[in-house]
């Protein structure tokens, strides 16, 4: 039986039928934060409550990448293909130098401590984009349960030249994933709410970046899955937005409609593109990690 499920018929042309996905790694408590490094030829991706990041290597296998992560979450690579992660545990968005060694990019904002840094990326110009909900300091399972210090949930924009860090929103109730449109005009973020509140739907939001400022206007709800919840996705070449839901992963056109799902038996925490021509789609699955070869590549930066 095969994964794909087409809902629009315009999902034929992005997936190939004789490629389905493939559990590539299993036996971890929750995956998050999936990075492809072309150069290395690896997926770096965390596995938050076990407090590890792991290295996968077709042919090659598993290994352990760093541990402890501090309860590494989100990850992405920078301009100069640094890895940038945020950490649950530390509070903090810090960057792996190429040398191996961490410098800590931020973890406070006017003086108090961010509550726990979720998923990241990194613009075209430099800049380092996160969210901040509260989730690695609400329990100790995937962090160290804390105190929040009083500051609201936020997405920021950090300039590692400058230092300064700027809230681009303070629109929502717990943000989670994040991820530009092909041309960066736009930038979609994950509404999933704050734990044992059901009062906020949870859904992808889209902003416009506004021009010199870098702040996000024109907010508009973008796409809600009917199972789970979006937590992190990436878009395609096409501005085609591949989301995590509870049922797999949903394929979801630039207007916010439904193409096609990939069916997969856990639900979903988080996608990156990579490997061949940036055209296969990792999945973080629960406690399992799965690839796809799409008919599609990943987008590229301009």
């Amino acid at each position: 039986m095969s994964a794909f499920e087409v809902v629009d018929k315009r999902f034929r042309r992005y997936v190939l039928f004789n490629a389905q996905p493939e559990r590539i790694a299993d036996g971890f408590r929750w995956t998050e934060g999936p990075v492809w490094f072309g150069d290395a030829g690896c997926l770096l991706f965390s596995d938050i409550p076990n407090n590890r990041i792991m290295r996968w290597i077709e042919g090659v296998g598993l290994s352990t990448f760093r541990q402890p992560s501090r309860y590494a979450n989100g990850g992405t690579r920078d301009r100069e293909g640094r890895l940038v992660s945020c950490l649950h545990g530390a509070r903090a968005v810090v960057r792996t130098e190429h040398d191996g060694s961490l410098t800590t990019l931020v973890d406070r904002h006017e003086g108090r401590r961010l509550n726990s840094p979720n998923d990241v990326v990194v613009k075209s110009d430099g800049t380092v984009w996160f969210t901040d909900p509260h989730y690695g300091i609400a329990m100790d399972y995937e962090g160290e349960g804390r105190t929040e210090e009083e500051l609201p949930c936020r997405v920021y924009r950090f300039d590692p030249g400058s230092g300064r860090l700027d809230v681009a929103s303070d629109a929502f109730a717990c943000p989670n994933g994040l991820c530009f449109s092909p041309d960066e005009s736009r930038l979609y973020v994950a509404e999933t709410g704050r734990m044992h509140d059901d009062s906020v739907e949870r859904r992808i939001q889209l902003f416009d970046v506004e021009d010199g400022t870098g702040r996000l206007v024109g907010a508009r709800d973008f796409y809600a899955p009917e199972v789970g919840a979006a937590d992190g996705f990436r878009c395609d070449e096409d501005g085609n937005v591949w989301t995590s839901a509870g049922d797999g992963v949903h394929c979801v056109s630039p207007q916010g409609e439904l193409l096609g799902r990939i069916r997969l038996p856990h639900a979903v925490s988080n996608v990156c593109f990579g490997g061949h021509r940036n055209s296969r789609l990792f999945i973080c699955a629960s406690s399992e990690v799965h690839a796809v070869y799409l008919n599609r590549r990943g987008a590229v930066r301009p």
